[in-house]
């Protein structure tokens, strides 16, 4: 099963190497090219790590009030 960091990764080289092509296609100068595609591809990095960043699941306060899980030496 393919998820949202799955699709990140995918999408940077396409970023980077597709839209500075593009670019290159329509007239621009490598020059110019280039970092337009980089700036894509590390605004897809900025995304995946501070937006929408991994998160550890962590268990709900209730749980952990509960007792469940708890082990007692007596």
């Amino acid at each position: 099963m393919t998820g949202y960091y799955d699709y990140i990764l995918g999408l940077i080289p396409v970023a980077l190497v597709g839209i500075a092509g593009l670019l290159r296609l329509v007239g621009l100068p490598e020059l110019l090219a280039v970092p337009a595609g980089a700036t894509v591809a590390v605004g897809l990095m900025v995304h995946a790590m501070f937006v929408n960043g991994p998160v550890v699941d962590r268990p709900s306060e209730a749980a952990a009030n509960s007792g469940v899980g708890r082990v007692d030496a007596d």
